[in-house]
């Protein structure tokens, strides 16, 4: 394990500790006789360097977590807790010494990839910050030389705990970004072609939105957690203000995507009930369109001797002529009580909407008109008066 530590200006520091990735190794059984010829002794001997290789690391680690323990005895059971931990654990105390105390383990996004999740490790006190890291990138990240004035500034370790907080929410903010691209992209596919398969890709927004927000929670628990262990000494810092409103801002950002994609569930829902309607009253209309066939042809169809124009020339022709008289006297009769609508017209929904706003400028070029034509009856008036006061 690697341990180093900052001290900075305002007398505060910052203990950086690496912790060794746990391997498990499995005591695999000897070969049995029968399959001992299939394995060289070179490759024996290669499993047990490494076994053994493996124990040396262990029992190494294992020394170096007694001497940070002994080191920083206040925060040993901090240690043995942050060994093997994934999930997120935000606690508040008091120590003999330090007096207020904030500690647990915040998992956070390190890249664009949402499997790329890591614990980021912290015991916090008014003078001391230790954080623990399975992947060092984090610390890295906060060591860039962009960030080094900031921490120096900082007066007590919590104002330079939540500056590295604001630099973590960097990633979150690139994460919001690209997932606004997304859903923005979706709606654009939605409104022109609302296909079927629509509800898949939504529900998978929906999902990267709980991503995010599962990422999101244990932050704003961080900082209550804050303020009810350091009181007015954090709160009035700028660093704690500035993440404040930082954390509004994405809270208020998840908000309005949760409603966006509440918004796009009901427009796909609706237009599905509208689609399903649609079909059914298609369904009903040629239904009953084909009804006197039906009807008629299934009367013909019977096998009786003496059905009636059996024996005619022109029987079926005559039949075929009703059937088309009916059918067209049905149809006439639906369009006239406007139960067709614009299914059986084949116009698209477009057409419709233009064919709607038609009128709408028709009448008001009429309106035009008749103004135009009220505005020169009220000017020939006007002068005819003015003419007759001459006289």
């Amino acid at each position: 394990m690697i341990h180093r530590m900052l001290r900075y200006p305002a007398g505060w520091e910052w203990h950086v500790l690496q912790q060794a990735r746990q391997q498990t190794v499995r005591d695999e059984p000897l070969p049995s006789r029968k399959n001992a010829h299939k394995l060289a002794a070179s490759s024996r001997e290669e499993q047990r360097a490494v076994k053994a290789f493996t124990k040396q690391e262990q029992d190494a680690a294992e020394q170096h977590m007694d001497e940070l323990k002994l080191q920083f005895p206040e925060s040993a059971a901090w240690i043995d807790e942050c060994a093997g931990r994934r999930t997120n654990n935000i606690s508040v105390g008091e120590t003999s010494r330090s007096g207020k105390l904030l500690y647990g383990t915040l998992m956070f996004q390190v890249t664009d990839d949402q499997a790329d999740v890591q614990p980021f490790h912290f015991w916090l006190t008014d003078k001391k910050l230790l954080t623990m890291h399975e992947d060092m990138r984090l610390p890295l990240r906060l060591q860039a030389v962009q960030h080094a004035p900031k921490l120096e500034s900082c007066t007590t370790a919590p104002e330079a705990m939540f500056i590295m907080l604001s630099i973590i929410l960097d990633t979150f903010h690139a994460g919001l970004d690209g997932f606004e691209k997304r859903l923005g992209e979706l709606e654009t596919t939605m409104r022109q072609e609302n296909r079927t398969g629509l509800i898949d890709v939504i529900f998978e927004r929906r999902y990267d939105l709980l991503h995010w927000s599962h990422l999101f929670i244990p932050v704003r628990e961080v900082h209550s957690a804050a303020k009810e262990a350091f009181m007015d000494d954090l709160t009035e810092s700028d660093s704690f203000q500035r993440i404040t409103h930082k954390l509004e801002r994405i809270e208020a950002l998840l908000k309005h995507y949760a409603l966006e994609i509440d918004t796009l569930i009901s427009m796909d829902d609706a237009i599905s009930n509208f689609r399903g309607n649609d079909i059914m009253k298609t369904l009903t209309i040629f239904t009953v369109l084909f009804l006197p066939a039906t009807i008629i042809g299934g009367i013909w169809g019977v096998n009786f001797e003496n059905l009636p124009f059996k024996e005619y020339k022109w029987s079926f022709t005559a039949m075929i002529g009703a059937i088309l008289i009916i059918t067209l006297c049905m149809y006439v009769w639906l369009w006239k009580k406007g139960w067709t609508g614009d299914l059986l017209n084949g116009r698209s929904p477009k057409e419709i909407v233009a064919a709607e706003d038609a009128p709408i400028q028709v009448k008001r070029s009429d309106r035009r008109r008749a103004g135009r034509v009220k505005a020169s009856a009220s000017s020939s008036a006007t002068k005819e008066k003015s003419r007759t006061h001459r006289k």
